[in-house]
């Protein structure tokens, strides 16, 4: 057989095995509600903010003109942003009712453009944003995050005013947005704004914006733990798949290459790996490969000792049919030359019968095989075979009377599943061995009943009975216990072997016994047939 490292059933498993998870974790990674929560609560608590804002705006940063309108006071408005945006890395901008620039948290003093920019800074002692990750997932979490490229540019507002901004005009008009920004570098940028308000009437925006690099850093770690696991579980199933392919694939080549070693004619039952003890489907073939390989042998066994019968019990009438042709050319005699021709035609009878019960015992395992079982009533059939038999008892001559056939049947249902053909070949033998030893004064008792879940049927007769240490090898090939006066080679000596063939093929059996009188002296044989009964 040929070697492989891994066979075709340790990869399918190990397949089956790892498609499902692997499919699980790129679903997870891919489809990550867990981002998609932090994103949405971090624009919901910066809309919050905005609103905050907005509110502390409108009463700390308004201011009067001459004329009684209102308006946001740009130098209280860029002290306040500062304070309010200190604890938080969040920007705010603040924009007037026309659009025009204000204040900014990141600005210091000036004009927009010119001002002096402040950027927050981590802690000295802080862990980096980026260092929570390795950068292998980093790299492949830009791949898992499709929301970036769904977010429209950062506005330069140095170069556009603020009413070309959708989420700025809609703080203007007295509503409050949110919206996702992609800045330089891929980095997301979340935005809310809200508007700022004085007595009755809108004053500016107010927008704040936020870096959502801290959720892809959370996100990257929890993917990266997600990743962690996965590998570890990942390889616990390979190590089991392969574990559980070792315990099917190697049983399986053993057996393989047993099977092998049989079919090449090197090997017998011992061949074949023996797994009883697993109690599971490769001990249940191990075990119909030994008992098929068994079978097998004993098949081969007995068509080799068939072959050597057959050729011993077809070389008696060849050498007597030689020698009689042989002689009868010498002899001059006609009544020894009559003899003779007497002896050639009875070989040449017996070698017929021979080959034609050899033919039929040949083709008998490969007919009952192909044989469709059918649902027979044995009370029926043995009825009509005895009444066949009495028919012709009566049309024959003084001189050729036999003994008396009776039958009993049973009222209750004696139905077996068989092939009706055989099984009457069956009863003919026996009744026909039985008026053999028979007496024709004689009588022979047919009958059939239910025992249970079994059809049993009996032939009596009241010849000399059996000797009992042939009791065992009466259903053996070839073997034949004629009675005396019999011309030799009328039998072939293979009916009771054939009928042992027959009745063990319909999972009965069949076997003899004498029948003994009251003072212990044999009244004849009796042979029993034993069928299991028809469930349906």
């Amino acid at each position: 057989m040929k070697f492989r490292l891994f066979s075709p059933l340790t990869r399918r498993i190990l397949v089956v095995n790892i498609f499902p998870l692997a499919t699980l974790v790129a679903g997870i990674l891919y489809h990550d509600e867990y981002r998609h929560r932090l994103v949405e609560t971090k624009l919901a608590a910066l809309e919050t903010q905005a609103q905050i804002f907005a509110g502390a705006l409108g009463v700390g940063a308004i201011g009067n003109k001459p004329d009684g309108a209102q308006f946001i006071r740009p130098d209280v408005a860029r002290q306040m942003l500062p304070r309010l945006t200190a604890p938080t890395r969040t920007r705010a901008r603040v924009f007037g009712i026309k659009g025009e620039w204000v204040a900014d948290s990141r600005l210091v003093g000036g004009r927009l453009g010119a001002d002096v920019q402040v950027e927050v800074l981590s802690p000295p002692n802080a862990d980096s944003l980026n260092a929570k990750t390795p950068n292998f997932p980093y790299k492949l979490d830009l791949l898992l995050l499709p929301e970036r490229d769904q977010a429209a540019p950062v506005p330069d507002f140095t170069k556009m005013a603020a009413k070309d901004v959708p989420a700025l005009q809609a703080a203007l008009d007295g509503n409050t947005r949110t919206v996702r920004w992609a800045e330089k570098g891929d980095v997301l940028i979340l935005a809310a704004t809200a508007p700022v308000r004085g007595y009755l009437r809108v004053l500016g925006a107010v927008l704040l914006t936020a870096p959502a690099d801290e959720i892809d850093a959370d996100v990257r770690a929890v993917r990266y733990l997600i990743l962690k696991v996965f590998v570890v579980v990942l390889a616990v199933t390979v190590l089991l798949s392969l574990y559980l392919a070792g315990t099917i694939a190697r049983p399986v080549r053993r057996l393989a290459a047993g099977a092998d070693a049989v079919r090449r004619g090197h090997g017998e039952a011992d061949s074949i790996p023996e797994f009883r003890n697993r109690k599971d489907e490769i001990g249940d073939l191990s075990a119909s490969l030994r008992d098929m390989t068994d079978a097998l042998w004993q098949r081969i066994e007995a068509n080799e000792s068939f072959a050597a019968d057959v050729a011993h019990e077809l070389k008696n009438p060849l050498t007597s049919l030689r020698s009689a042709v042989e002689t009868v050319s010498r002899v001059r005699d006609p009544e020894k030359q009559a003899a003779l021709m007497e002896i050639i035609e009875d070989d040449v009878k017996r070698l017929d019968r021979l080959i034609s019960d050899i033919s039929d015992a040949s083709r008998l395992d490969a007919e009952l095989a192909r044989g469709q079982m059918d649902r027979i009533n044995l009370d029926r059939v043995l009825a009509a075979l005895v009444q066949v038999h009495c028919m012709a008892a009566e049309g024959r001559a003084a001189e050729e009377r036999r003994a008396r056939l009776t039958f009993k049947g049973d009222d209750d249902n004696c139905a077996v599943n068989g092939i009706e053909g055989r099984l009457v070949q069956v009863f003919q033998n026996l009744i026909s061995n039985a008026e053999s030893f028979t007496p024709p004064e004689g009588e022979i008792s047919l009958s059939v009943q239910r025992d249970r879940n079994d059809i049993v049927v009996r032939v009596d007769d009241q010849g000399p009975g059996i000797p009992v240490d042939c009791l065992g090898s009466i259903f053996e090939r070839f073997y034949s216990e004629r009675p005396d006066g019999e011309t030799f080679g009328r039998h072939s000596g293979l009916g009771l072997f054939i009928s042992r063939q027959i009745v063990e093929a319909h999972g009965g059996a069949i076997h003899a016994e004498n029948l003994y009188g009251d003072q212990g002296k044999c009244r004849g044989a009796r042979f029993i047939v034993r069928l299991p009964a028809s469930r349906t």
